[in-house]
């Protein structure tokens, strides 16, 4: 049995930069045809030039004969000003601004302190179409990790919609019932992206039968019931308000395994057949080129792409590593049995 779809595109990715980028960006070009690339870099990508120049490294880091067309995007700061955002929106190549309140994940230290710092420029981006991102939590020491996507849509995202009902919103990488539902009853500019991990995956598989660092990521795995089973309806409902974002977020094996793990899980490796094996758990495999081809080209008013790619229903078994920056990185559902693959 084979399934044929438009080439995907993955419209929430990090790379890293240098010999990291290296080991995975191949990944995602043997799959994707574009990405959205995350700007949290050491230091953050914050204006047009060092857009430009990093996606230049992007495209000089590609493996001979890969191609996947890399589209930038800002890391607001308390302090980034609106003429940063019209340059960036005039420039062609950034498509976007992340919001990452300050603290939220990898390298955020820079981040937004209070939305109203911010302001300004989401003013100015509404003015010249560009879209934000966030990364939905709060940061307040005392809210409980896991309520912490709730309390930023009650505290933070519901007001932006409201004094913007121009600007396009992604809620990038959902995790709970609240998110869904928020995003179903917006406006059409509101929309969301959902990983593999967050599919497959809930709180069990990290913390049964001991710490499980390799599915520790931000925003952190929730319960199965409610919050990955609205995951699943929402992705597998065919409403274009949500489509697909990775997040694959490489770390080393030993950064994970550490007394202080990083956040984060390498999915690019085998994204779509991850998310072919979700969708067929719905019975939904007619709706995967929606949310993997469609749906995200469409809010971002870009073309949806021309070409082809082909799963085939054989089984086989994810590696247990891949070589990453002169050490090892173990990917997401590492030693274990897949059921779809790319042709």
């Amino acid at each position: 049995m084979q399934i044929k779809i438009l080439q995907p595109d993955d419209w929430h990715l990090h790379v890293r930069s240098g010999a990291a980028l290296k080991s995975v960006i191949g990944m995602s070009a043997k799959q994707m045809g574009r990405a959205i690339i995350m700007p949290n870099l050491n230091p953050p990508v914050t204006n047009a030039l060092q857009a430009q120049a990093y996606r230049e490294e992007i495209i000089q880091a590609l493996p001979e004969g890969d191609e996947i067309d890399p589209l930038m995007v800002l890391y607001l700061t308390d302090n980034t000003n609106t003429s940063d955002i019209e340059k960036a929106a005039k420039s062609g190549i950034v498509k976007a601004a992340k919001l990452y309140p300050a603290g939220a994940t990898t390298n955020s230290d820079s981040g937004v302190t209070d939305i109203k710092n911010i302001y300004p420029a989401l003013e100015m981006m509404s003015k010249m179409g560009m879209l934000l991102l966030v990364h939905g939590e709060v940061t307040h020491a005392d809210i409980d990790i896991f309520d912490r996507e709730a309390v930023f849509i009650d505290q933070v995202l519901t007001q932006v919609a409201h004094d913007f009902p121009e600007l396009k919103i992604v809620f990038e990488h959902i995790t709970t019932k609240d998110a869904v539902d928020f995003v179903i009853e917006s406006n059409s500019n509101i929309a969301a992206t959902i990983t593999p991990h967050h599919l497959l995956a809930n709180r069990n598989d990290m913390l049964v039968g001991g710490i499980r660092p390799h599915y520790f990521c931000l925003p952190i795995l929730k319960r199965e019931n409610p919050h990955q089973l609205a995951l699943l309806d929402a992705a597998t409902s065919g409403n274009p308000k949500f489509f697909l974002g990775t997040d694959s977020a490489p770390h080393a094996k030993d950064a994970k395994e550490s007394a202080c793990g990083c956040a984060g899980i390498l999915s690019a490796h085998c994204a779509i057949e991850l998310y072919a094996t979700a969708f067929e758990s719905r019975d939904a495999l007619d709706k995967l080129e929606g949310f993997s081809s469609k749906f995200g080209p469409d809010f971002y008013n870009l073309p949806r792409n021309t070409n082809t790619i082909t799963l085939s229903k054989e089984s086989w078994l994810v590696p247990e590593s891949y070589e990453y920056a002169g050490s090892v990185i173990i990917p997401f559902m590492a030693g274990q049995e897949l059921s779809w693959k790319l042709v």
